[in-house]
């Protein structure tokens, strides 16, 4: 065989295993899917030695890629953060079942009584870049959700992505589920992408984690249908009625905590009434905290800042920049962030009540916030345990996908022997 078809023949394999662990995964008890989870993060923690030096190969190959600091960031496993995928792996694992929650029910004056009930997905593919955590995150919520999950993860955390994928079949093992059920794709050949994104007879949906160029790709290729993550262009619009501590704080957590996740601030919007102010504070407290801000005209002038270009309007940095610009007014700060965010995550930081609801009514991210870091941005942090990424397109699911998202429904409808006149 051809080197294409071999991983023609791989791609199918895989789908093949996974409808049949979907098929018995559909009817999986809450108490089985809760062992598995519960038994992964056990040899998550028991394995983490494993998983830290698999992680060391996967940071060496990146440095010689010549990836950025915020993209090694990502990709960087320590105890800490590998006791926080555990500590995900078990707030899933504690969740209730969503599978078979009845939504709705009502009777009909035909004697019909109807439910709609939750139900899995079925085949889940997930496609994702750099940060080997998702290998955890995306296997548990399609885990928990009844779903069969094909992961994708990208070339830089290949040898950390396994380590922590066996840790998870043999949670699978524990339990008594099909060891198929989360499968990791063998291969780094970007070849094995397209495949799955071809694959309509074994996959129900994709879902693409990372960059613009890979979200792109994805759009433009899958034959399966999509929920989009795109870029987080995420703005922190500065209101007149600001208060200066909350926005100090605020903007200083949001850009610097972790620049390189979705959730990191880019671009920030100050109203013009506190520029000299509020605003010039804010801006010099990012440029001493090392982040290079891109400025306007207005803020150009101050020592440190970066004259801003056109291309700095919409850019997702994932690093220590940001862009910064005056605007008159909150309707100004809307339109802004119309134009050139990604509906994504934006905020705004304001004592005035009236100003808070215009901004929240007026524009249409996936997440609006309020005096909150944008860095807040998170399934975990919405109390889902984890996500499998943040949707910013209208379809299906929006925002953080946890578990819950990660079903559609069905109708069961009862009657007793009746009939249509």
């Amino acid at each position: 065989m051809t080197e294409s078809s071999d991983i023609s023949d791989l791609m199918a394999d895989l789908g093949q295993r996974a409808r049949a662990a979907a098929a018995e995964l559909s009817f999986a008890s809450a108490e089985a899917k809760e062992t598995a989870l519960n038994a992964a993060a056990d040899t998550v923690w028991a394995r983490r030695r494993e998983i830290m030096t698999a992680n060391t190969r996967d940071m060496e190959h990146g440095r010689d890629k010549g990836l950025s600091d915020a993209m090694m960031d990502r990709l960087m496993l320590d105890e800490a953060r590998i006791a926080a995928m555990v500590e995900g792996l078990r707030a899933v694992a504690a969740q209730p079942d969503p599978v078979g929650e009845v939504i709705a029910e009502w009777d009909r004056p035909t004697g019909l009584h109807i439910r709609r009930v939750r139900t899995p997905l079925g085949v889940v593919g997930v496609i994702y870049e750099s940060r080997p955590n998702v290998t955890a995150d995306a296997g548990a919520l399609c885990l928990k959700a009844g779903n069969a999950v094909i992961l994708r993860g990208g070339s830089e955390s290949f040898h950390s992505s396994q380590a922590i994928h066996h840790c998870l079949v043999q949670g699978l093992a524990q339990a008594g589920l099909p060891e198929a059920a989360i499968q990791l794709v063998p291969t780094r050949d970007r070849a094995a992408v397209r495949e799955l994104l071809g694959m309509t007879e074994y996959v129900d949906v994709i879902v693409p984690r990372g960059g613009k160029g890979l979200v792109g790709l994805v759009q433009r290729e899958a034959r399966v249908p999509v929920f989009a993550h795109l870029e987080g262009i995420v703005h922190i619009y500065l209101d007149a009625a600001a208060d200066p501590v909350k926005a100090l704080n605020v903007v200083i957590n949001a850009k610097t905590r972790r620049t390189g996740i979705c959730g990191a601030a880019e671009c920030l919007l100050i109203h013009e009434n506190i520029r000299d102010t509020i605003g010039q504070g804010v801006i010099k407290a990012l440029i001493d905290k090392g982040v290079r801000v891109h400025a306007d005209e207005v803020f150009s002038v101050i020592e440190g800042t970066t004259p801003a270009t056109e291309e700095d309007w919409g850019r997702e940095y994932l690093d220590m920049d940001i862009a910064a610009r005056v605007v008159p007014d909150i309707d100004a700060a809307i339109a802004h962030i119309r134009r050139y965010g990604s509906n994504h995550t934006d905020c705004i930081i304001t004592e005035d009540d009236a100003a808070a609801a215009r901004f929240f009514e007026r524009l249409d991210s996936a997440i609006l916030m309020r005096n909150a870091s944008t860095q807040f941005a998170d399934g975990g942090e919405f109390g889902m345990g984890a996500e499998i990424g943040i949707a910013t397109g209208k379809m299906h699911a929006r925002g953080p996908v946890g578990a819950t998202q990660l079903t559609s429904f069905k109708y069961l409808v009862d009657g007793d022997g009746t009939v249509r006149a």
